[in-house]
């Protein structure tokens, strides 16, 4: 996701206290030292700002300016269907989907999976840049998403995640909707996207993105909803449940995927607060946005276009959430 438009506008730069919480994180479950210790060794630590939202090609999306050199990240099988800090993640972790739980263990439980963007929207630019009211001001209705350098959309990454997700959970017996299913010409809107988890009465909510900042920030991390109280928006009821939403998927997306917390924003913890996303804003059930990883960062693209790591992130995500709804 990238932070420019109605949901992602840059956050203000903050200076965070440091704990243990980077030992923490990799104690977290067996193997999660092992990921840490690989992705030290080949990434690049060096800040940057982030970049702007791309369309489904390999230049910058209408009116970002020039466009994007081409990274060298390789592609692998993309597939597509056939049809502010906070603490560090919860030490409790929960058995895999189909392995301690048991077929079945979600019954009755709804999840709402959120694919941020929508492939279609850069060709609907009037009607992603009407305004809509997010409680605490107007934002865009949605935004284009960003991209790889070599082409590989935000939406194309979001969708497929999506699908993995919904395979895996609806084994489990959970009701599983999607926000958007690729059926929309654009959207849903922001707004659109926080009611139709609200009105499903959903137990969990996750808004699946990547981000786009610079060269050299990597990693993943989850955005949490801050104390909002303003206008249509009041997320005091669920700021407790989504911060332990967020620290269960955090926990786990770093056991299956081996990926370390952002080097860039969260202090190394991999969860971030924020009140200016409409999507968290306005919703009335426990929700979080995840960024996997950061596309216009060669080594973290690598990880995104390839269908085996998507898989990986599908199922961490979606680990975090069984242990969140089974407490």
């Amino acid at each position: 996701m990238s932070y420019v438009g109605p949901d992602f506008d840059p956050p203000q730069p903050r200076r965070f206290r440091r704990g243990p919480l980077t030992v923490a994180l990799a104690a977290l479950v067996p193997g999660a030292l092992a990921g840490w210790l690989v992705y030290q060794a080949v990434g690049d630590d060096s800040g940057g700002g982030s970049d702007r939202a791309a369309p489904g090609s390999s230049s910058s999306a209408p009116g970002s300016g020039s466009p994007s050199s081409r990274a060298s990240a390789s592609t692998t099988d993309d597939g597509r269907p056939s049809t502010s800090s906070a603490p560090a993640p919860s030490s409790s972790a929960p058995a895999a989907p189909g392995s301690g739980s048991g077929s079945g263990s979600l019954k009755g439980k709804v999840i709402v999976i959120d694919p941020g963007h929508n492939q279609s929207n850069f060709q609907h630019t009037s009607e992603i840049n009407r305004k809509v009211n997010i409680g605490t001001n107007w934002k865009e209705c949605d935004t284009t998403g960003t991209s790889t350098n070599a082409g590989y959309t935000e939406a194309r990454f979001t969708l497929d995640v999506a699908h993995r997700m919904r395979a895996i959970l609806e084994k489990q017996g959970a009701t599983v909707k999607l926000t958007q299913d690729g059926d929309r010409s654009f959207g849903p809107c922001v707004d659109e996207r926080a009611r139709i988890g609200n009105t499903a009465h959903a137990d969990a909510v996750v808004s699946i993105h990547a981000d786009g900042s610079a060269a050299g920030n990597r990693g993943f991390h989850v955005i949490l909803p801050a104390s909002v109280h303003a206008g249509a928006a009041d997320t005091r009821p669920i700021v407790a449940s989504s911060r332990d939403l967020g620290e269960r998927i955090a926990g786990l997306f770093v056991r299956e995927t081996g990926s370390a917390p952002s080097n860039y924003v969260g202090d190394g913890t991999g969860l971030v607060v924020r009140k200016d996303l409409g999507g968290l804003n306005l919703s009335t059930v426990p929700k979080v946005f995840i960024e996997c990883g950061n596309m216009r960062d060669s080594k973290d693209a690598a990880l995104l276009t390839s269908g085996a790591w998507r898989e990986k992130a599908a199922r961490g995500i979606s680990e975090g959430i069984v242990g969140f709804l089974h407490g």
